[in-house]
């Protein structure tokens, strides 16, 4: 039935890969990043929105960005976005989303997504998502979507697969190998890239979270019996203080041996870098990834630039590098060199502290 079918997307990361365009303010989920003309959250919500009701959606995000998200989802009611007291990774954010949907609908079917992803090819997408949810409905299965990787990335985890049906048993899981490992992951056909996104009844992944991870389920378990929000809040700050920070692929996913995995193709990418930015963008015919309007680029190749509008920018010599401007910070570095912005953040943040970050 279509009401029992939920979407929680979760909305709580700070997308410090994509500074000094995300900030602590405002991140990625929140950016038009890619020149869409929408915001990924927004992206998020209507690729789901053609299979799940707007009630039956649930977003997980950190308080200070409960007004945003209503600001991106306005069909959404308050009471439909929870709010983490502070980020503990993927495994306590679900936990608080499945034992709320418990409470409200103990036959509840879970579709788990990050707000910040992109996908071409949509309509593939929901069929996929829909064989998922159809397996997960009379299998007491962890589900998966697995994507057939175009090429060695070590940016990804990694999926092996126990036979070549479109739904098979997970053999295991591999966490960012290095480039010699992921050349030989696509060499022998049985590995796909770990999209994130996740399908189960909700009766199924508390049964999960009972056997694998206790101490959560005996943190977040009073969510079920919550008489009113107050209560809800006072139950979440406690769980989210002394919970441990895992995610669901290593608490759980790693572990359950109902785990299965859908694997298909359909444009995808999770956008985390400012490198997968470039890979997914229009490119000039010195393969630039530059504005349309108001950049002037000379002897320049294999360069991503952004720029706020009515901005000028000329930009001369430059091979494979990024550029970022924005209203209070300039960054400019070789692609081959974006794993340094962490560095580059906290190097700021000594000398300025949380005022550009």
């Amino acid at each position: 039935m279509a009401n029992n079918k939920y979407c929680v997307i979760m909305a709580g990361g700070i997308g410090t890969r994509f500074w000094p365009m995300s900030r602590l303010s405002r991140p990625k989920q929140f950016l038009d990043i890619l020149g869409t003309g929408k915001s990924f959250i927004r992206h998020t919500y209507e690729r789901f929105a053609k299979i799940v009701p707007a009630e039956n959606f649930l977003v997980v995000t950190n308080d200070k960005y409960k007004a945003q998200v209503l600001e991106h989802l306005p069909e959404l009611d308050a009471s439909q976005i929870l709010c983490e007291p502070v980020g503990r990774n993927t495994a306590p954010c679900i936990a608080y989303a499945a034992y709320r949907l418990m409470r409200q609908n103990p036959d509840a079917e879970m579709i788990v997504t990050p707000s910040d992803h992109l996908i071409l090819n949509e309509e593939d997408f929901r069929a996929i998502i829909a064989e998922c949810m159809e397996f997960a409905s009379t299998h007491d299965a962890l589900m998966t979507v697995g994507i057939k990787p175009t090429r060695p990335e070590t940016g990804y985890g990694y999926i092996q697969v126990s036979n070549n049906d479109p739904i098979s048993k997970v053999k295991c899981f591999t966490e960012k190998p290095n480039l010699e490992l992921a050349q030989v992951f696509i060499q022998t056909g049985e590995f796909f890239w770990n999209s994130g996104i996740f399908i189960w009844k909700v009766r199924s992944i508390i049964e999960a979270f009972e056997k694998y991870l206790p101490e959560h389920h005996a943190l977040f378990s009073g969510v079920m019996r919550a008489p009113d929000a107050e209560t809800e809040r006072r139950i979440v700050e406690t769980a989210f203080s002394e919970c441990r920070a895992i995610s669901i692929d290593y608490g759980i996913m790693e572990k359950a041996d109902n785990v299965y995995v859908r694997c298909g193709e359909f444009g995808w990418s999770d956008v985390g870098t400012w490198g997968s930015v470039y890979q997914q963008s229009r490119k000039d015919r010195y393969a630039n990834a530059i504005p349309p309007e108001g950049c002037y680029v000379y002897d320049t190749r294999s360069s991503i630039v952004s720029l706020p509008k009515e901005k000028i920018a000329v930009i001369s010599g430059l091979k494979e590098y990024i550029v970022v401007d924005t209203e209070d910070v300039l960054m400019i570095c070789p692609r081959a060199e974006e794993q340094n912005i962490k560095k580059f953040i906290d190097e700021v943040k000594f000398h300025n502290g949380d005022k550009h970050i």
